[in-house]
Order: structure tokens, then sequence, then C-alpha cells
């Protein structure tokens, strides 16, 4: 009996498959679970959301891992740990409309869209705010839109929102930004220093909005955000 001819392989083929899925609940256990993720809305959707989805093909194979992602030139997918203590720190609701300042790619906007009731996200660039709507678009999200704006305005037409969350350190938050605080708003974001940066929550009550710090964090910095220089003697 003729042996048929052995089938020739190409590389890819020869490359083992990425399993998404379980590199997302390894994400969930190995990085959040441990640094203190405890709301469980927040871990069922950073365990839903697939992050490959909203990266570049090439850094795909890396989607998981707690690092900052860069997908276009100074713009990142942060960090999944500082990510989600962030928004477990802003205590999203179901009833809450969220600004995303900096939404990148659209992933941020996607793991909100999941735990608000509407996120409206921002992005100064036109393509890459595009690409968010892509992608959200390619992943079923609905409760979700890109606008494209200067960032450190954030988003007045919309306002007020119960949740702002700023992706990627700055070395201030303007009062612009806080006057778009609902009464009862929270804001997270982290604060560059001169040493190690500050995860920030800012909340508004009564009217007046006040601050307190929640951890020590880094992350890239967003454009825009600079402290104004105060005067020299």
């Amino acid at each position: 009996m003729r042996r048929g001819l052995r089938p020739i392989r190409t590389p890819e083929q020869d490359t083992p498959m990425t399993d998404f899925a379980a590199a997302r609940k390894q994400m969930v256990d190995s990085q959040l679970l441990p640094n203190k993720v405890t709301d469980a809305r927040l871990v069922e959707a950073m365990g839903a959301v697939p992050r490959e989805a909203f990266l570049p093909q090439t850094l795909r194979g890396v989607a998981y891992m707690d690092e900052d992602l860069q997908v276009a030139p100074g713009r990142y997918v942060i960090a999944p740990m500082v990510f989600a203590r962030l928004l477990q720190a802003a205590a999203v609701r179901d009833t809450d409309a969220v600004l995303d300042l900096g939404c990148a790619s659209g992933y941020s906007a996607a793991v909100l869209a999941k735990l608000a009731s509407v996120v409206v996200a921002v992005e100064e660039d036109a393509a890459l705010a595009g690409q968010a709507t892509a992608n959200l678009a390619a992943t079923g999200v609905e409760n979700a839109a890109v606008t494209t704006a200067p960032l450190h305005a954030g988003y007045p037409a919309q306002a007020p929102y119960d949740v702002i969350v700023i992706e990627g350190s700055v070395e201030d938050v303007p009062a612009a930004l806080l006057d778009q605080l609902a009464e009862g708003g929270r804001l997270v974001a982290v604060l560059a220093g001169r040493g190690i940066g500050k995860a920030t929550l800012y909340s508004r009550k009564d009217g007046v909005v006040g601050h307190r710090q929640l951890f020590d964090a880094g992350l890239p910095p967003l454009p825009g955000f600079a402290r104004e220089a105060g005067f020299v003697f």
C-alpha cells in the first residue's frame, strides 16, 4: 500500500495558539485577586473582556502580562492590576455614567461598559479613536461611545459624570475635570510626583471635592496634564 505524502507544515502551524481564555483566568488569579481586587463584578468583567482584541497582532501573545502595553506612540493599555484597583476604588455602579479619558484602543471602555450604564470614552488622536470605536463594535459593546477631544478638557457636553477615570499618570487634575463630577461622583487617577506615583481618589460631596491617596502606582504619562508652573521668588 502506497504511503501518502506527509503534509507540509508552515511555521505558523507549528506555533501553538494562545489559549486566551486560560490566560485571562490566570491574570485574574495571579494579578488581581492577590492584590486586593475583591469586587466580584469587576473581577467578572475583567475575566470576560478579551484584552487581546484591543491590541496589535504583535502584542496579543503578551496580552495578559501585568504590563502597560503601547498601542500607539505614547499611548498605552495600562497594566491590569493598577487598572483594576483604580476601578475598584471608583466603585462603578450599573446606573453610573462614566467618562473614560485616554481610552487608547478601547479596552478600558469595554471593561467599564460591563460595569456602568453608559461610557463616554475620549481620545485626542482621531486615528486611535477610530480604532477604539472599531474594536468596541467588533467585541459587541453597545453602551460606550468614543469621541475625539483634548484629554485634559474632558467632555463637558455629556456632564455630569458619576465616575471619571484617567488612563495614565498626570501631574495635576484640572479643575475643569472636577467640575464635570456629579454630586457623589468619583474621579480616579495616578498622580505623578518626584518619586513613585500615587493612585488618588477624588469625590464630590455637598458640592465640595476632596481627595485621598490610595496606593503607590506607576503609569505612563498622559499628555496635557502638566502642573501649571508657580511663581518663583
